[in-house]
């Protein structure tokens, strides 16, 4: 502990599992769709697990495509299609929402350079 009371331990990892123990089983079924969907895309896809958030980018030059925000009963995507678009938001509640966003999920990975 630091002397504001903060923990700064950096060997406490976050992990991807970490974020699934904490959801209700059917948005942990929509979280690792959307993760499948999004690791199709290709050998060039990172996947950066935040405290918070998984951030999804492509290849070495990191350029954030994704943002997924797990929370008990949904998830709020963000999709990013380029530093001078704006981001869009969605919460996802169930597999109709979810198919629903990944056209758009697909077109941003593709337009990110």
């Amino acid at each position: 502990m630091n002397d504001f009371g903060f923990y700064s331990d950096k060997s406490i990892a976050v992990t991807f599992e970490s974020h699934l123990n904490r959801l209700e089983e059917d948005i942990k079924t929509l979280l690792l769709d959307l993760r499948k969907f999004i690791k199709s895309f290709g050998l060039d896809i990172i996947e950066d697990v935040r405290p918070h958030r998984i951030a999804y980018a492509k290849s070495i030059t990191f350029r954030t495509f994704l943002d997924i925000k797990p929370e008990n009963d949904c998830l709020i995507v963000s999709i990013r299609k380029g530093r001078a678009q704006p981001v869009i938001a969605h919460t996802i509640r169930n597999m109709q929402e979810s198919e629903s966003i990944k056209p758009q999920i697909r077109e941003a990975y593709n337009t990110i350079k």
